[in-house]
């Protein structure tokens, strides 16, 4: 660990209120075993509940305890992202408030990163306390994101890692609004490796990523690193235009040789049915990027910061 010298905690918090507590508990326990300067950055990303007031007091009785409290609900990439723009230490550790991913596994993450490496991710071996369908679509998210994207992201891992300060300054350069933190982290490349661990069950509160949430994360992470779904478009245009083409050749033949009267109402109808949902298919796929396209050319901050608490001093891109 001679190389990290000092450690930053960077906690994202959405509706926590009932978890923050254990957490931060567990975590100092954590961290006042560690031979080297701890501190903890919880982001609250525009809680309903009364997740700032309990970080406000953590920050009050822990002079290791900074936060940032975000104007509304940006999201949980945008509140990593305000996070990291704020971190200034050797390291950072990125870990939910939630329990599901154990403190108690950052001296392991020190160690791996002691042995050169810029980046440690943690990979689940076992998902506690999930549903077999979100395991399974989980699962199914990543193998897919694996064979379309250009940039390999690593099965089953989510945002519960180690970087360091190279790392984060490559992150924090990427300021792209549509934001799949996850492609970003595998994007920058440098030595990475992998730890892994079994994901135990949230402790308290609800998950706030039901299932329309993450169906638009995964689209997210599709349409921000591979144009793959514009090829299959492509390609079932050209599919169904050589089948149309064979079929209308196949109706011909047989009344110019065999003299049969051109039929197939329902067939016909069959067609033009498919060819037209294909059409809009690839209309609403090319419709994802535009969007995306727009939303980039707007040039919007990212997040907006309400308060603050502790020794924490303004970023440059706020």
């Amino acid at each position: 660990m001679t190389s990290i010298q000092t450690l930053t905690v960077l906690v994202p918090a959405y509706n926590e209120a009932e978890a923050i507590g254990t957490f931060h508990r567990r975590l100092s326990a954590v961290l006042d075993a560690l031979p080297l300067s701890s501190r903890v950055l919880y982001v609250d990303d525009g809680s309903r509940d009364d997740t700032w007031a309990l970080i406000a007091a953590l920050a009050a009785d822990d002079a290791r305890v900074q936060a940032l409290r975000l104007s509304r609900n940006f999201g949980k990439e945008a509140a990593m992202t305000a996070g990291l723009d704020h971190v200034d230490g050797d390291a950072v550790v990125l870990i939910d408030a939630d329990l599901q991913d154990p403190p108690e596994l950052i001296p392991a993450l020190l160690e791996r990163a002691a042995e050169g490496f810029d980046v440690v991710y943690a990979t689940r071996a076992r998902r506690d306390g999930e549903t077999w369908f979100k395991k399974f679509t989980s699962a199914s998210f990543y193998r897919a994101m694996e064979r379309l994207s250009d940039t390999p992201v690593p099965r089953d891992t989510g945002d519960f890692r180690l970087m360091n300060r190279r790392a984060v300054q490559a992150v924090n350069a990427l300021r792209e609004r549509q934001r799949f933190m996850k492609g970003l982290f595998a994007w920058i490349g440098y030595r990475q490796s992998s730890l892994v661990y079994d994901r135990d069950a949230r402790t308290a509160g609800t998950t706030k990523w039901n299932y329309w949430r993450l169906l638009n994360l995964a689209l997210e992470g599709v349409t921000s690193f591979s144009t793959a779904p514009l090829r299959v478009a492509s390609w079932t245009g050209l599919a169904a235009a050589l089948l149309s083409f064979g079929y209308a050749l196949w109706v011909f033949l047989k009344a110019l040789i065999w003299g049969d009267p051109v039929r197939g109402y329902p067939t016909l109808m069959v067609v033009i049915l498919f060819l037209g949902g294909a059409q809009l298919l690839a209309i609403g796929l090319i419709g994802e990027y535009v969007g995306r396209t727009y939303a980039e050319t707007k040039r919007r901050p990212l997040y907006y910061v309400e308060d603050r608490k502790g020794d924490l001093p303004a970023s440059p891109r706020e």
